[in-house]
């Protein structure tokens, strides 16, 4: 695709949540398209756990964006960062995980990223190359390049440090090695949420003292969880992971409020505004059902990491077993497992988790608290209920069991 600066901008623009800056990144294009050379762009993932989810792919898809402008994209894992653990929004000290995990997290974030990158086009890279190496003497170095004072403007250390919340030094080391990555990749782009402005600005300010011109950082927003207000997180439960079954990822689709589901589309999809603008209109004067809506929005993400067949047969199931109530007729039955029902009822993870529909109470838990749990066709979010009924048909996800009182 070759294009104007301006056109590119306009391009680059669309949901984005901030640049800085905007003229810098005018002229940055303009130079390289002098030299010939495109603009280096890096976004970099720690691989803290296995799967990326949708949240993660509104970056990937505005690097695909500089990628189809044909700009160099840079796709950073973060292996000896994610040792340290990003302390952004956090409130206490990350535990470390261990070189097995990183590197075995590491290799599922790089299959899942082409799903949306260009392999081909995009250059992957591993932060050990360079950070892992260095000398202490350098470490020191790179650490005489900022003072404390800085590093505690950031918001989530000042409000730690002022309500006496421990501090790591390692992690002070964070805004430092991540802003050492622009350096060694001699970035013109760094990519990243609204919510690593600090980290993305702290290598801006590095490529200054290393000589080199400071990077435009591009955030892209936050994208809020099924919850519709917490951002989307495997750890809250709100998530939509793109590895998942066409089935689950419809069906949490399918979960989005009315509201949610526009915002879904202006950063998950390449639906135009205009287009946005337009649905919006003739749901709100009734010539458009607002499920109609969300089942396209359903089918453009689910072929997005699947395909159209897939996502076909993801609405066909919906459709069947969700919208019309059918269950299968293979259906496994047991017997009301030991251990689940006290005076006050039946605890519904230790339910589903003793019915095999959960790998663990944690994951039990995970699933009920994003409303993954169905019991006799409604949803259940309540920890302990109450049975009205003879026998409980179990629907998680794509598993049902029924079980005999």
């Amino acid at each position: 695709m070759t294009s104007t600066p301006e056109e590119q901008l306009t391009y680059l623009k669309k949901g984005m949540a901030e640049l800085i800056r905007e003229e810098d990144l005018r002229e940055r294009i303009i130079l390289r398209a002098k030299q010939g050379k495109p603009l280096r762009v890096k976004a970099g993932f720690d691989p803290t756990a296995p799967d990326l989810h949708l949240g993660h792919t509104v970056l990937l898809r505005k690097m695909k964006h500089f990628q189809d402008l044909g700009h160099q994209v840079i796709f950073l894992a973060g292996d000896t960062t994610a040792m340290i653990g990003d302390p952004t929004g956090r409130n206490a000290t990350r535990p470390p995980l261990t070189r097995d995990a990183i590197v075995a997290n590491t290799e599922t974030y790089t299959a899942q990223v082409f799903k949306i990158l260009d392999p081909e086009k995009t250059e992957v890279r591993y932060n050990s190359e360079w950070l892992a190496g260095m000398q202490f003497e350098q470490i020191i170095r790179l650490c005489s390049r900022y003072t404390v004072a800085r590093l505690l403007e950031r918001d989530d250390f000042s409000k730690r440090y002022a309500a006496g919340e421990p501090i790591s030094v390692h992690e002070l080391m964070y805004p430092l090695a991540q802003g050492y990555d622009s350096v060694a990749l001699k970035c013109d782009v760094e990519m990243g949420g609204t919510d690593q402005k600090f980290n993305l600005l702290v290598g801006r300010e590095l490529q200054k003292d290393y000589d080199q011109l400071p990077q435009i950082v591009a955030m892209t927003p936050i994208l809020e969880g099924l919850d519709g207000v917490k951002k989307m997180s495997k750890s809250l439960g709100n998530y939509i992971g793109i590895a998942e079954a066409p089935e689950v990822m419809f069906r949490k689709i399918m979960q989005t409020g009315d509201v949610l589901m526009y915002r879904y589309y202006e950063l998950l999809t390449d639906k135009s505004a205009a287009d946005i603008a337009t649905m919006q209109r003739q749901v709100a004067e009734g010539a458009l059902h607002p499920m109609e809506v969300k089942k396209q929005l359903g089918r453009l993400i689910v072929t997005d990491f699947h395909s159209a067949a897939d996502a076909r047969r993801a609405e066909e199931e919906f459709s069947r077993v969700v919208q019309n109530k059918e269950v299968p007729a293979d259906m496994r039955e047991i017997a009301m497992p030991e251990g689940v029902q006290g005076p006050a009822g039946i605890n519904v993870e230790k339910l589903i988790t003793k019915a095999g529909l959960a790998e663990s109470g944690s994951d039990a838990s995970r699933k009920r608290k994003a409303g993954a749990i169905q019991i006799n066709g409604e949803k259940v979010l309540e920890l302990v209920i109450v049975p009205q009924a003879k026998e409980l048909v179990l629907q998680v996800g794509k598993q049902w069991c029924k079980v005999l009182l």
